[in-house]
């Protein structure tokens, strides 16, 4: 097993396939010119896999493909049937664009959960966030995926101002719908403008949807970095992820594999240890792994942004979210 300092065991591994996207979601890769890294220096498939296996070995029941967009990568199938083979629940993240054409692979693969990045339901705004017209293909794919009974969690980046008037219409959409809206605190990375008056907090959205709607609590499962919640006769259901007002940091047992190859063990932590220099020089990796973790903060990667409201966002050392892989 994989464990920190604080005894918190860590058996869930994200790997981002790439910092690559064809969004350019502000919030996540706020600049048009951004300089992707060279595919010399991303993990190749068999370097992804090798590395999977090392955590597979030493307990890990749960792996999530990350990006950037991890389906636009050229060998993403590839990557997907491989890992598919391996011991582990298989799950993704996508922006939902390219669902349609790789759906094979993923069922093949045996994925049967799949998050779609999706923060508005009106196209108009849809082109606004991510500066790309393909809302009416991302809607039909993720009915798609509904047709299919694969389990699809929806992910809303809330920000004050901008589609916080839109919770409503998300928690309608779960009326006849099975799915899951997963309402997400607006969180500080490099360059993404982030200033506390945009974040509409978890209390702010569950009084936002408890003046129309009757919420009730629901037992997570461990682990959880969601709090989840029903509303009686509507098929589907809401989580909150609170990461700024209320940190979940104690149960946390995830690790990240950025693109690149480095491990980082806190999505706010402003270390990470580099795997793939090390797999590619012939060395042992599971020692620098136990290590990184071993070295983990107790909570928020050691960062001091308890009191959000006077966080400097400038001021957290940390990679922009394109290159952690979220």
């Amino acid at each position: 097993m994989i464990a920190d300092s604080f005894g918190r065991i860590h058996d869930y591994l994200r790997i981002s396939l790439t910092d690559n996207c064809n969004f350019r979601c502000f919030y996540c890769m706020p600049e048009e010119e951004y300089d992707f890294t060279p595919a010399s220096r991303l993990m190749q498939t068999e370097e992804i896999i090798k590395l999977a296996k090392v955590f597979v070995d030493q307990g890990v029941k749960k792996i999530r493909l990350t990006g950037g967009e991890p389906l636009v990568r050229k060998d993403a199938a590839a990557i997907i049937s491989a890992l598919g083979k391996l011991p582990v629940e298989l799950v993704i993240t996508t922006n939902g664009t390219r669902i349609a054409e790789m759906l094979p692979t993923l069922k093949e693969a045996g994925i049967k959960t799949i998050n779609i990045s999706l923060d508005t339901l009106q196209p108009e705004k849809f082109m606004l966030i991510t500066r790309r017209d393909v809302f009416h293909q991302v809607r039909s794919n993720i009915e798609l995926l509904l047709q299919e009974k694969i389990t699809v969690k929806i992910n809303m980046v809330v920000m004050k101002g901008l589609n916080d008037n839109e919770i409503k219409d998300f928690i309608n959409w779960t009326k006849h719908n099975p799915i899951q809206i997963r309402f997400i605190e607006f969180m500080p990375f490099s360059g993404n403008k982030w200033t506390s008056n945009k974040m509409f907090s978890l209390q702010e959205i569950l009084t936002k949807v408890e003046k129309d709607f009757t919420v009730l609590p629901v037992e997570g499962a461990p682990h959880d970095t969601a709090k989840h919640f029903m509303i009686p006769g509507h098929e589907g259901s809401f989580a909150i992820i609170s990461t700024m007002t209320a940190p979940f940091c104690s149960t946390c047992n995830r690790m990240r594999l950025t693109a690149d190859g480095k491990l980082k063990n806190c999505l706010f932590s402003n270390g990470e240890t580099d795997l793939l220099t090390a797999l590619r020089n012939g060395e042992e990796v599971l020692p620098l792994i136990k290590a990184n973790i071993w070295a983990k903060k107790k909570e928020l990667g050691g960062q001091l942004i308890s009191h959000f409201e006077k966080l400097d966002a400038e001021a957290i050392n940390n990679r922009s979210m394109i290159t952690i892989g979220g």
